[in-house]
């Protein structure tokens, strides 16, 4: 899993701007997989982090842009979006030659290439399971990026989990609502049933138990199964029955319906941030 110079077989160069939990997601991927960490060079300006990354995994960090960035075949910007611009300032001088990779939400790829110099961009959306390998990450690859490069970004990025390819830039915003937010809806719906729970007599321990369990199990077996999640769920609700009764408590209450507009409002408010901060 190693991503090579395709001349010397060397691992390539590859700079992380910023190194916060993304960043060090895949770094730790990038070297379990046997890239080295001398070929990985991080500018993160926060000391306790900085140091962080050093001890955990050796790699070259220094707190403010400099030619430690000129070489990088791949650079990876983990910066807030609205940190961007300026993180951008001092590296552009050294980062125009390479493959940008944002694992940013809202900055468009125009405004990175304007920023950076370099028409070659791939934007990643992830979301935070990829912080134990088991993370949904939609990606959009500028016309500039070649099936090598989109390989080598797809190298990057799968120790982190399942990778999707979009072919429009604006597709991101619904990924972003489904995927990129979509573990905060899980956690609800698991607070939810953990409140439940307690209220039926359970102790928290086991209504936490039970329902990340469920959820858990019930998710391994939409990915598993051929039909779809409603004959699933319909295979579960028998008529007259427990099931029965929660789910139409559910529809009466709109949830259904409920929780359709709330993602499209997750969407609508990528694309302003996009608006605001990309470019």
């Amino acid at each position: 899993m190693t991503l090579h110079n395709s001349d010397s077989g060397a691992s390539a160069r590859i700079a992380f701007i910023g190194g916060g939990n993304m960043a060090s997601a895949l770094m730790g991927g990038l070297i379990q997989s046997g890239h080295a960490p001398a070929a990985i060079a991080v500018i993160e300006p926060f000391d306790i982090q900085a140091q962080k990354l050093r001890q955990q995994y050796g790699v070259q960090v220094e707190s403010a842009a400099g030619p430690v960035l000129a070489g990088a075949s791949l650079v990876v910007w983990a910066v807030k979006p609205q940190l961007f611009q300026e993180a951008a300032r001092p590296c552009a001088a050294h980062v125009g030659g390479a493959l940008q990779l944002s694992v940013m939400a809202g900055i468009r790829s125009g405004a990175i290439s304007a920023a950076t110099g370099s028409d070659r961009v791939v934007r990643s959306m992830p979301n935070t399971p990829a912080l134990i390998g088991r993370g949904m990450t939609g990606l959009f690859g500028s016309d500039a990026v070649t099936s090598d490069e989109r390989a080598l970004v797809e190298r990057l990025l799968h120790p982190t989990g399942d990778l999707l390819w979009v072919e429009r830039e604006e597709q991101l915003d619904a990924v972003t609502a489904l995927s990129g937010s979509g573990p905060a809806y899980v956690f609800y719906f698991v607070e939810a049933m953990m409140r439940a729970g307690s209220e039926l007599g359970l102790s928290s321990d086991q209504a936490r138990r039970l329902a990340v369990g469920t959820f858990s199990g019930a998710a391994a077996l939409a990915a598993q199964s051929t039909e779809s999640p409603q004959v699933l769920r319909q295979n579960v609700t028998s008529k007259g029955g427990t099931t029965h009764a929660a789910i139409t408590t559910l529809e009466e209450r709109g949830v259904m319906g409920s929780f359709v507009a709330a993602l499209h409002a997750a969407a609508r408010r990528a694309k302003e941030l996009g608006d605001e901060f990309g470019g």
